[in-house]
C-alpha cells in the first residue's frame, strides 16, 4: 500500500467530527513590506541560492518577492520569520467545517495586517491556475508527497522547493531552515529555532514524561485489523521525542525496516508493541473504549491501562501535533496536559 499523508489525517477528521512571543512578534511587525515581499541581508542583484530537494536542485537567483506555499503547515515558518506569503494551502485538518485556516495561522496574518489571505483549496489535488494567478517568483514545499508530475508542473509557474529526501518526512527544524535559505532569512532561523527549542526544553522539564516511551498510532474505527506506527521520521513521532519522549525499541526497529514515514501492523502483530509506556492516537472516549474491548488491540498494555493521549480530528489540538513555528507555542500547554493525563494512567 502507497502510504500518503492525507490517507491519514482526512480518514480521522472525518472519523472524529511568552518564551517565543517576543521573537514571533517583532518579527512579524518589522520583517513584511506592504506589497507581501520579503526582506533579507543581500540585495536583489547579490543574492543567489541553489536548494537540493528530492526532484533536483532548484536554483532561486534574486530575493523573492512573492513567496507560496503549499501543502500542510509550510506557511508557518515564513509568517514566523515575519514574511507574508501571498498564498497558502487550505488546512484540511484539525478545523471546523467551512474554516480554511488553523487558529495560529489567521492570528500570524492578522498580525501583519492580512485579514483575508488567499488560500487554496486543494484537499483533491494542487489548483495550478489559482496557484499561477498569485504571481508567485518561488513556491515552498518542503514538507509535502507531490509527485515529480506536480513539481514540474509547479517548477513551470515559479522556482519551486520540493521534499529534501522522503515525502511527508521533512522535520520542522530542517523545513524552516530550508524555508529560510529560499528567503535569506537564515540567520533569524537559527534564533526561531533556539527560541522554540528553550521552549520545547522549559515545558517538558516540568512535566514527568522524560524517559517514558511514547508512541503515536492510527487505526481505524472501522478497521480494527490494521494500526499504523508513525516513525521518528514523521513529524508527530519526532515533536514526542522533542517534547522528552523515549522512541520505544519496537518503533524504532520498525523504522530500520521502513522507508516511509509510518510502519504498518495487524492487529495481531500488535503485540509487538507491548513495549509502549503510553500511545497517542485521533479520537475520543468512545474510541478508546473500542480499544479496550477489542480482543487484539486491548491486550497493548497502554491500551489495557487506558494510557492513552486522544486526539479530536475536528480540533486544533490534532493538527498541532505535526507541529510548526506558529503551533509549537500555541499548543504546547494543551498537548502536554493531554500527554500527562495519558501517563497519569500508564
Amino acid at each position: 500500500m502507497k502510504l500518503s499523508r492525507r490517507m491519514f489525517v482526512l480518514d480521522s477528521a472525518a472519523m472524529f467530527a511568552g518564551a517565543l512571543g517576543t521573537t514571533l512578534l517583532s518579527a512579524c511587525s518589522n520583517g513584511v513590506q506592504q506589497d507581501n515581499s520579503t526582506q533579507g541581508s543581500a540585495t536583489d542583484g547579490a543574492f543567489s541560492v541553489t536548494i537540493d530537494h528530492a526532484f533536483g536542485s532548484t536554483t532561486i537567483t534574486s530575493m523573492p518577492s512573492r513567496v507560496v506555499t503549499l501543502a500542510w503547515n509550510n506557511h508557518e515558518p515564513i509568517l514566523a520569520l515575519g514574511i507574508t506569503p501571498v498564498g497558502i494551502s487550505a488546512a484540511n485538518f484539525g478545523v471546523a467545517h467551512g474554516e480554511k485556516m488553523l487558529p495560529w495561522t489567521k492570528e500570524a496574518f492578522q498580525k501583519l495586517g492580512v485579514d483575508t489571505p488567499t488560500v487554496f483549496d486543494d484537499t483533491d489535488g494542487i489548483d495550478f491556475e489559482a496557484v499561477s494567478d498569485t504571481a508567485p517568483d518561488v513556491i515552498l514545499c518542503p514538507y509535502s508527497g507531490y509527485t515529480q508530475a506536480d513539481y514540474d508542473k509547479l517548477s513551470q509557474i515559479a522556482p519551486t522547493v520540493a521534499y529534501p529526501q522522503k515525502a511527508w518526512s521533512c522535520l520542522w527544524r530542517e523545513q524552516t531552515r530550508i524555508e529560510a535559505r529560499a528567503l535569506g532569512k537564515e540567520e533569524e532561523a537559527e534564533r526561531l529555532i533556539a527560541d522554540l527549542e528553550d521552549l520545547m526544553r522549559q515545558k517538558a522539564s516540568q512535566s514527568r514524561i522524560a524517559g517514558q516511551a511514547a508512541a503515536f498510532l492510527n487505526i481505524s474505527p472501522t478497521d480494527m485489523g490494521t494500526v499504523y506506527v508513525y516513525l521518528p521520521s514523521d513529524p508527530r513521532g519526532a515533536y514526542l521525542a522533542d517534547l522528552g519522549f523515549k522512541t520505544p525499541e519496537s518503533v524504532t526497529a520498525l523504522a530500520s525496516s521502513e522507508d516511509s514515514f509510518a510502519a504498518t501492523l495487524s492487529a495481531e502483530q500488535a503485540d509487538r508493541l507491548n513495549d509502549v509506556d503510553i500511545a497517542v492516537t485521533y479520537g475520543d472516549e468512545a474510541f478508546l473504549a473500542q480499544l479496550q474491548a477489542d480482543p487484539l488491540l486491548g491486550r497493548l498494555p497502554c491500551i489495557q491501562h487506558g494510557a492513552v493521549a486522544l486526539l479530536k480530528g475536528d480540533e486544533p489540538l490534532a493538527a498541532s501535533c505535526t507541529p510548526g513555528p506558529l503551533s509549537i507555542p500555541a499548543t504546547i500547554d494543551q498537548y502536554l496536559d493531554v500527554l500527562s493525563s495519558a501517563l497519569e494512567r500508564a
